[in-house]
């Protein structure tokens, strides 16, 4: 009867897994309580337009952030981004504190490798400025917070575990005293919990951030919907999409290039 043991702890992976999930779509989708300060009005939400640093945060979180300013000082001739990987500082007066922060990221020779780069800006100070205000106004979530997409991520370790301990059951040696397709039912039941929780999710909460808050997410949307063409727009599709977004290829090979191994 080990089997028993291994589909108890099936059912305690996936019903806490579940139980998490729907816990946090509650809280996600609840209005903002009375008097609660880091949640704005649907009002103050739906009439506010994002930055692009603020729709980089929300679409990919600080990471994002850094790229967008890469990519604005690039397209203004004020960065040098080699499709070899390097950045090269041009123009080394920053419009904004993002930019600075890009500017000192690379460092006082003025040039550097764009990955690290793009790390080191994304941990300044500015970028944690821009999270704060995002967060106080209720279009980003709390680093620490419990968020759907991490639940979601848990309920998908929870379906992956439910059938590895079924699987064990099912393979057990000896005669398990129970017929082994009544065995294998029972930790479909589980299956069945966590499949069909991630679908209803897929539905209903869909996308799963891990940075916006519904009230960002929907800024987000209206965002997507805006006619392209400038760019401003050209920005927005890299804020929003990252930089698969961009279309020149010398431009983007700089970001996706990789150091080749050293060869004696």
């Amino acid at each position: 009867m080990f089997w028993v043991l291994l589909l108890f702890l099936a059912w305690a992976f996936a019903g806490t897994a579940c139980a998490r999930l729907c816990l946090t779509a509650v809280r996600a989708d609840a209005p903002a309580a009375a008097g609660a300060p880091d949640v704005p009005d649907a009002q103050t939400a739906a009439g506010r337009d994002l930055t692009l640093y603020e729709a980089a945060f929300l679409s990919g979180g600080p990471a994002r952030v850094a790229d967008v300013a890469l990519v604005s000082m690039a397209r203004q001739r004020r960065l040098l981004l080699a499709h070899t990987g390097w950045a090269t500082v041009v123009d080394p007066r920053g419009r904004d504190e993002i930019e600075q922060s890009v500017i000192g990221a690379i460092g006082p020779g003025g040039q550097s490798r764009i990955a690290p780069v793009r790390r080191r800006a994304a941990d300044t100070e500015a970028v944690r400025r821009l999270a704060d205000g995002l967060v106080h106004a209720g279009l980003a979530v709390r680093e620490s917070s419990d968020t759907v997409a991490s639940a979601v991520r848990q309920v998908r370790a929870a379906a992956l575990a439910v059938a590895a301990l079924g699987i064990t059951a099912l393979l057990l040696p000896g005669d398990t005293g129970t017929p082994r397709p009544l065995v294998g039912a029972w930790f479909a039941l589980p299956l069945i919990l966590t499949l069909s929780s991630l679908a209803i999710a897929r539905f209903e909460v869909h996308p799963y951030s891990p940075w916006a808050s519904p009230a960002g997410q929907r800024l987000l949307r209206a965002l997507t919907g805006r006619p392209a063409g400038d760019e401003r727009s050209f920005l927005t599709s890299v804020a929003v999409r990252g930089i698969r977004a961009i279309g020149e290829p010398e431009l983007r090979a700089a970001f996706t290039h990789r150091d080749q191994p050293l060869r004696e």
